[in-house]
């Protein structure tokens, strides 16, 4: 049976990044867009990175475009627009899909452990996982639950 680390993505320069590295780390893993009425979560995402990154806590942020369409541009712009409009220090991952035929194996993975209220798609941008410090998918959050409510539960888990 598969686990969260055998898994290997790519960063936005479409180099390996094995999720063993992050052996030990808490992390949360997010689907985003940069035109989405959630963009502005990235405030609260660059908050929750600054506030836990030196006790543990990893973002894995993965842009995609299946949803409206609301993640034009490549890779390059996406990381431009975070940066520059909300300051992001967390690097952003490559952009994917995360339903369909073409959904990254990270994100089947995910849906199976943790299925959500409409069953184990993904309803749109911003679906959060939570996974612990042993690679456990813990918890997901729809796109509704913001940074700052699932502080509490990243505490908890640091």
């Amino acid at each position: 049976m598969a686990q969260i680390y055998d898994f290997t993505v790519k960063d936005g320069k479409g180099n390996d990044v094995p999720l063993k590295s992050f052996s030990g780390k808490v992390m949360l893993i997010v689907n985003t867009a940069t035109g989405c009425g959630f963009t502005p979560q990235y405030e609260g995402l660059e908050a929750l990175y600054r506030k836990y990154h030196d006790k543990g806590l990893e973002i894995l942020d993965f842009p995609c475009n299946q949803f409206g369409k609301q993640a034009p541009g490549s890779n390059e712009e996406i990381t431009q627009f975070c940066t520059l409009k909300y300051h992001t220090t967390f690097p952003q991952l490559n952009k994917i899909e995360v339903n369909g035929e073409n959904a990254d194996p990270l994100y089947k993975f995910l849906k199976e452990k943790k299925k959500g209220l409409i069953g184990s798609s993904i309803k749109w941008n911003f679906t959060k996982f939570l996974v612990d410090r042993q690679g456990n998918v813990v918890e997901r959050f729809a796109p509704t639950d913001t940074p700052a409510k699932i502080d509490e539960k990243i505490a908890g888990l640091l």
